[in-house]
């Protein structure tokens, strides 16, 4: 089993609004779809998959366990949740969102729980999010470092996050980018915009492109049309070392998404 490369995410998109972007998404060839139980747009998106038409087996799906659902007890229950909610037997990847915060319930109970879940065929593929190197490191010692797929992070050309992207390779351990163009700020950068006019590409696929050229998968959202066409036109794109070396002097460690008494103690 392996991640995709690219593919849709939802954060922060409900009712319609994600429901149009996911068929849009799937009409333009998108099979690869993300969200999460704290997205509070399952049913939405699982409305929006089978009004697509496209066959389940197709299809490439992520969902995250929130942290009230870490547990034991309540992990495979919430993931029966969420499959009802996405109308599929099962989703071909599973997360820990978020570390559960004061290690209130220790990293090994969930993914030892996450391992039921994909044993009893609930879950094809397991993995993380958020989590630092010390615990990539718990997590491996769990479960090993084979039973997890990705490690879903918070990575552009502004946190290049390099210590946690190198732990992760190391350990055969794949990286999965959100918030790849930095919520915009990144498509305004003058290195960016140089790029993108050498290419006569956007700046969305210079950035989209430069991840997925370190190997990274990417998940950009989008509730426009031209925009869910143009960022898959990035897994084309193929920039040049000068090109990745540039990009790679615009990291400065700007971290945009660390909520309070939920964030870990970034490396």
């Amino acid at each position: 089993m392996t991640i995709p490369a690219f593919g849709l995410g939802t954060f922060r998109l409900q009712d319609d609004v994600v429901i149009n972007s996911v068929k849009t998404a799937l009409e333009l060839g998108y099979r690869v779809i993300d969200t999460a139980q704290i997205y509070e747009n399952e049913a939405a998106v699982g409305q929006a998959i089978e009004e697509s038409g496209v066959a389940r087996d197709e299809l490439f799906i992520t969902t995250k366990i929130w942290i009230e659902n870490l547990s034991k007890d309540k992990l495979i229950p919430s993931l029966k949740e969420s499959l009802a909610k996405l109308r599929t037997d099962y989703v071909d990847l599973t997360l820990i969102h978020w570390p559960s915060p004061g290690a209130a319930v220790p990293v090994a109970e969930t993914l030892l729980a996450l391992v039921e879940a994909k044993k009893a065929g609930l879950t094809r593929q397991i993995g993380i999010s958020n989590f630092t190197v010390e615990l990539m490191q718990e997590a491996i010692e769990a479960v090993g470092a084979d039973e997890i797929a990705t490690n879903q992070i918070e990575l552009h050309p502004y946190l290049q996050n390099r210590k946690v992207v190198d732990f992760a390779k190391a350990n055969g351990i794949h990286i999965t980018s959100y918030m790849t163009l930095a919520y915009g700020k990144a498509l305004k950068d003058d290195v960016i915009a140089a790029i993108a006019t050498k290419h006569q590409a956007t700046p969305a696929q210079v950035i989209l492109a430069w991840a997925l050229q370190l190997g990274y998968a990417v998940i950009p959202s989008s509730t426009k049309r031209e925009n869910l066409a143009s960022n898959m036109a990035a897994v084309s794109l193929k920039l040049d070392a000068q090109d990745m070396a540039k990009i790679a002097e615009l990291d400065r460690g700007e971290r945009l998404v660390s909520p309070e008494g939920l964030a870990p103690n970034w490396d």
